[in-house]
C-alpha cells in the first residue's frame, strides 16, 4: 500500500510537470505568433511539424551557441521581456525553426549540462569535477566518422571548469579525436604581466555560481602563443582588444570570429556564460547579460553571412543549457538560481537557422536537449551511435 501510494504521488508530480512544460510551450508559441505577426509585412506562417528533407550542402558547416545560465520567459519571450531580445525576436527567430519545448532531464549544473548537450546523453558526473564527459562527444563522432583534422573542430568555453569538454573519457574515441578547446579567460590571464590584471577583472571572473571554486586544469592544450599564431593576432593586440570589451562573452565571441576568419572550422561550439551573473542576485546585471547575449548571437550570425567560407552553407543552433527558477517555486530563488528542478528550470527552447532549414516555423512538441547531437549527425552524415536522443525530424 505504501509503495503504491508513493508511486501515485510520483506519477501525479510527473503529470503536473508535463502539464506545466506544455503550458510554457503554448505561451511561447502565442507570444511569438503575436510578436512576429506584428513586426513582419505579412503574418508569420507557423507549422506543427512534419518532417523535412534537407538538401545536402557543399562543405556544410555548423555553429552551436549555448547559454550557460538560462533566461526566464518573463525576461525574454513574454511581452514585457521582448525588449531584452530585439535581435532574436526581430532578426533570428523569423529566419528559424523554433522549438518551444526543449526539456533537460539531467543534472542542472552548467558544465555537466553542457557536456550532456555535447554528447547527446545525460552525463552524471559532479558538475564541479575536473573530468571529461563519460560518453563520446559530437566532436569525436564528427572527426572520427568523417576523418576530419583537428583544426576543423573548435570549442570556445566560458571558464576553466570547461577545459575537459572537448574530449570524452571513452576509450573508443578519446584521446585523439576531440575538439580544440579555447578558454579565453585563461588566455587573457596568461597574456597579462604579474600584477597587471586589475584592468581586466571584469573579464577574468571564472564562475558566478561558486566563486571560491578553482578547477584543476589538466591536459596540454594550446598555449597562448599557439593560439596567437593560429588566429594571426599578436599577444599585445589581443590584450589591447580585450581591454575594450565589457564582458567575458564578448571576449569569447571575438575569439570565435577570429577562428572563423582564419581557420573556418566546420564545427564551432560557443558557450556563452554572462547570464549566469544572475547568481550574484543583481537583476539589473541579469537583464544586461540577456541583452548582450542577444546582440552577440546576432553578431555571430552576421559573421556567417559576411564570410564566404560560411555564407550559404552554415546552420546555426542556439539554445540555453536549462532554465531558471520561477518566483513562485518553493525552495527556489526566482531568477537568481536553478535549484528546484521544476518544469520552469527544465523547459527551455532551441532555434535552428541557416542552410536547408525552414524559416518562420514553430514546433510545439516536447523534445529533449539530448536530441541535438543526433540531429547534427543526421544533417552532416556522421554516426552518433552512443547518444540517447533522436534526430529532430523537422531538421533532417
Amino acid at each position: 500500500m505504501r509503495a503504491s501510494f508513493s508511486q501515485g504521488v510520483a506519477a501525479t508530480y510527473a503529470d503536473s510537470q508535463r502539464a506545466m512544460a506544455s503550458d510554457i510551450s503554448r505561451s511561447r508559441r502565442e507570444f511569438l505568433r503575436l510578436a512576429l505577426g506584428a513586426t513582419t509585412a505579412s503574418s508569420a506562417m507557423f507549422g506543427y511539424g512534419t518532417g523535412s528533407t534537407v538538401t545536402p550542402q557543399r562543405n556544410p558547416k555548423v555553429i552551436v551557441v549555448t547559454f550557460g545560465g538560462g533566461a526566464r520567459d518573463e525576461e525574454t519571450f513574454m511581452p514585457d521581456g521582448q525588449e531584452n531580445i530585439p535581435h532574436l525576436m526581430g532578426e533570428l527567430i523569423p529566419q528559424s525553426t523554433f522549438y518551444t519545448q526543449v526539456v533537460n532531464r539531467g543534472i542542472l549544473g552548467h558544465y555537466v549540462a553542457t557536456a550532456s548537450l555535447a554528447t547527446g546523453a545525460y552525463e552524471t558526473f559532479n558538475n564541479f569535477a575536473a573530468v571529461p564527459p563519460t560518453n563520446p562527444t559530437v566532436f569525436e563522432y564528427f572527426r572520427k566518422d568523417l576523418k576530419r583534422p583537428a583544426n576543423d573542430v573548435w570549442v570556445v568555453a566560458p571558464s576553466n571548469g570547461f577545459n575537459r569538454i572537448g574530449e570524452s573519457g571513452n576509450r573508443n574515441f578519446g584521446p585523439g579525436f576531440g575538439a580544440n578547446v579555447v578558454l579565453p579567460k585563461r588566455l587573457l590571464a596568461a597574456a597579462l604581466s604579474p600584477g597587471g590584471s586589475a584592468l581586466y577583472e571584469h573579464l577574468l571572473r571564472d564562475n558566478y555560481e561558486t566563486p571560491l571554486y578553482a578547477p584543476e586544469l589538466s591536459g596540454s592544450g594550446l598555449s597562448l602563443h599557439d593560439i596567437a599564431e593560429l588566429l594571426k593576432i599578436s599577444v599585445a593586440d589581443f590584450t589591447a582588444h580585450a581591454r575594450s570589451l565589457s564582458s567575458p562573452d564578448e571576449l569569447s565571441v571575438f575569439i570565435a570570429r577570429q577562428l572563423m576568419k582564419q581557420l573556418a572550422p566546420s564545427l564551432l561550439w560557443v558557450t556563452l556564460h554572462d547570464i549566469d551573473v544572475a547568481h550574484s542576485g543583481s537583476y539589473s546585471l541579469y537583464l544586461e547579460a540577456i541583452k548582450r547575449s542577444d546582440r552577440l548571437c546576432a553578431d555571430l550570425w552576421n559573421a556567417v553571412g559576411s564570410n564566404p567560407e560560411y555564407a550559404g552553407r552554415t546552420s546555426m543552433f542556439i539554445m540555453p543549457d536549462f532554465g531558471r527558477d520561477s518566483d513562485e517555486a518553493a525552495g527556489g530563488n526566482g531568477f537568481q538560481h536553478h535549484r528546484t528542478g521544476d518544469a520552469l528550470s527544465r523547459t527551455t527552447w532551441m532555434m535552428a537557422l541557416g542552410a536547408g532549414i525552414r524559416q518562420n516555423f514553430v514546433v510545439d512538441r516536447a523534445v529533449e536537449t539530448t536530441d541535438l547531437v543526433p540531429t547534427l549527425g543526421a544533417r552532416l552524415r556522421f554516426s552518433t551511435g552512443q547518444s540517447q536522443g533522436k534526430p529532430l525530424v523537422e531538421l533532417v
